[in-house]
């Protein structure tokens, strides 16, 4: 048997920890790499046309799978692309390796062509972050981050000179067997009874969730009903809680709709399950909270806490209805889902009236008819910006769709390349990417990755010629908006150039017939939407003190605009309040 070079040996690895598949472009520092790859089976080298695009691919893959994904960049340039897409995995817990190629060893430090120091650039956006200088460094190091990738769920990056990979790797390497999943972390009793007896007092109990509560629907709906508490949830939390929910109020922050924000607020007892919701301005400062974390050093860093527990949501929860008394009162919980089903009635009237003949489209409306004629078990990855609202508003959770974007990182240009990467995990699941103009045509190219591989992913363009969440701040910043319109192609036609299926829809009678053609073509497809760039209605009273991003000042100003069919959610759970 021939002897390995350090390359194989890396492949090796890598298809030993899990990873299916490596993201990337190819060059001449990856070339031992790339090149063990093509002779190694089970694993594959996808070749993407921007290494942005191979990091938000491998981020969305690990996400839909839950197991170790990889991208790679040649050195210099090449890898330094990675690196948004890297933060987003990295914001989004999603378990990455990522290969950045270096110049040839005996450079490094002599300001050679294309040098960077890669294994110091990624620190920040990652747990580990090393350079293999010498093969005996193989293949602990690389053992080393493949399990700070999978045990932390975040990124690791390891840099790697060409001429190291294709040197021989050592003789009699001590390799051990990988850890590929994590456990569940159950919190000490102690904390479990502090949190009985806060939960026991509470006569007004709110849960408010994000994506920590994945895989645990079940036991937060159980406790819900024992203690008699609204539930409502950030962005990230949406798919994993809102469906099948009778306790549901909506979501909190300025995306947000119906009576989450009441809900925390009026409470006695607030608690935050498995989210790092950012947005403290929309966190009550006079209630008591508790907070329960998979990640330690998320406990407290947005609000004062009465309690912190470290620990998995599903097996707190889980503890907490084995002990805490159940409640029989349920008029707050009861008044909640009224201020909910009031607060979603008023909304959604703004765009009920004629929305089938406006001109330009509502995205409201594109919306709505894509969530009702996307698979039970779709797969939606969403642009940063107005379609986050879009799918915050409309896309109906069902326990079996996902919802993916750079709802952390808040990226733009995310939402192509992660459904490349959906894609990939089961190329027969319909993958549907919610994209922007403006995020788009940021890295464009990539649809070309789509026609290559054949990938059935259906690109719903939301074609306004404006970046509109960024009108949207300057607008309440008191500013007029500059710099945010665009000129634009017919992405369609470019798409069909491109040898892929591609329809342009200005009128609200095509859409329909338009999306479902899409979805019947066997390939890529896109369905480039003109819609209307002032369908976001501005609250009337806009407070004076503004925050960037999307955080708000000390009053609660939402958007207006419709939410789909969360309204008939919201009337069937009326209807489950007893009347006196």
């Amino acid at each position: 048997m021939a002897k390995q070079n350090v390359a194989e040996q890396f492949v090796d690895i890598l298809v030993r920890a899990g990873v299916r598949r490596m993201y990337g472009v190819v060059g001449d520092s990856l070339n031992p790499v790339v090149d063990a790859i093509r002779r190694t089976d089970g694993i594959e080298w996808i070749q993407v046309r921007h290494e942005e695009t191979a990091a938000f691919a491998a981020g969305a893959e690990a996400q839909i799978t839950g197991r170790l994904a990889a991208c790679a960049g040649s050195c210099g340039p090449g890898n330094l692309h990675l690196i948004n897409g890297l933060y987003d995995a990295q914001r989004s817990m999603a378990p990455v390796l990522a290969l950045a190629s270096h110049i040839p060893s005996g450079e490094i430090g002599l300001g050679y062509f294309q040098e960077t120091h890669p294994d110091q650039l990624f620190r920040e956006c990652s747990h580990y972050s090393e350079l293999i200088s010498n093969p005996q460094q193989m293949p602990r190091l690389l053992q080393s981050a493949v399990q700070h990738a999978i045990g932390r769920s975040g990124v690791s990056v390891v840099a790697l000179p060409g001429d190291v990979a294709a040197r021989p790797a050592p003789e009699k390497a001590v390799e051990h067997a990988l850890v590929t999943a994590r456990p569940t972390v159950r919190p000490g009793d102690g904390e479990i009874e502090k949190l009985v007896r806060l939960v026991d007092e509470a006569d007004r109990i709110t849960l408010f969730c994000g994506s920590g509560t994945a895989g645990a629907h079940a036991e937060v709906m159980e406790f819900a009903g024992r203690v008699k508490a609204p539930v409502g949830h950030a962005l990230r939390g949406k798919e994993w809680i809102q469906y099948d929910n009778p306790y549901d109020v909506g979501m909190s922050g300025l995306l947000g709709y119906g009576a989450a924000y009441e809900a925390t607020h009026e409470c006695d007892l607030l608690i935050l399950l498995g989210t790092d919701f950012p947005y403290n301005a929309f966190l009550p400062d006079d209630v008591k909270i508790v907070q329960v974390d998979i990640r330690p050093e998320h406990l407290g860093r947005r609000s004062q806490l009465d309690l912190a527990v470290w620990g998995d949501v599903r097996e707190t929860v889980r503890a907490l209805n084995a002990r805490v008394k159940a409640k029989t009162d349920r008029r707050f919980l009861d008044r909640m889902l009224k201020k909910h089903a009031d607060a979603l009635e008023g909304v959604v009237k703004a765009y009920t009236r004629k929305v089938e003949k406006h001109t330009p489209i509502h995205p409201e409306y594109v919306a709505s008819v894509l969530d009702e004629l996307a698979d039970e078990d779709a797969v939606f990855t969403v642009d940063t910006g107005m379609c986050n609202v879009w799918a915050a508003r409309y896309l109906s959770p069902n326990g079996k769709r996902r919802i993916i974007g750079s709802f952390s990182h808040g990226s733009m240009a995310n939402a192509l390349p992660q459904a490349i990467g959906a894609q990939f995990t089961d190329p027969g699941r319909q993958v549907v990417s919610m994209s922007g103009d403006g995020g788009f045509s940021m890295l464009m190219g990539d649809f070309l990755t789509l026609v290559q591989y054949d990938l059935p992913v259906k690109v719903v363009l939301f074609n306004n010629s404006s970046l509109g969440m960024v009108e949207l701040e300057m607008l309440v910043s008191g500013l007029p908006s500059y710099g945010t319109r665009n000129t634009n192609p017919d992405f369609a036609a470019i798409a069909r150039a491109a040898g892929a299926y591609g329809v342009r829809v200005e009128k609200p009678k095509q859409l329909t017939g338009a999306l479902k053609d899409a979805f019947r073509h066997r390939g890529p497809a896109l369905v480039d939407v003109v819609t209307d760039p002032n369908a976001l209605s501005i609250p009337p009273r806009i407070s004076a003190e503004m925050v960037t991003g999307f955080a708000l000042s000390a009053s609660k100003i939402v958007l207006d605009g419709g939410v789909g069919r969360m309204i008939q959610m919201a009337r069937s759970n009326l209807r489950n309040v007893p009347r006196p």
